[in-house]
């Protein structure tokens, strides 16, 4: 996974998140995709994320790990 520097991840669109409104868990590729996943699945089990956060970061990491993203 390439390492994102702030400067690039404060340019990134809120549509490029999992949690949009947080602008937590950045998707620009598929290894920051998979990396969501796996943080978001680890927060649900602590208890600290709902099921359905999670969820929604699944859905969207899924269509960037599957080419379902949009194009840039």
């Amino acid at each position: 996974m390439a390492k994102l520097t702030s400067k690039e991840r404060n340019a990134l669109p809120k549509s490029d998140f999992g949690l949009p409104g947080s602008r937590s868990y950045p998707m620009l590729d598929k290894s920051h995709a998979a990396n969501a996943k796996a943080r978001a699945a680890q927060q649900e089990a602590k208890g600290n994320l709902s099921k359905s956060a999670e969820r929604k970061i699944d859905a969207k990491a899924n269509n960037v790990l599957h080419g379902r993203a949009r194009s840039r």
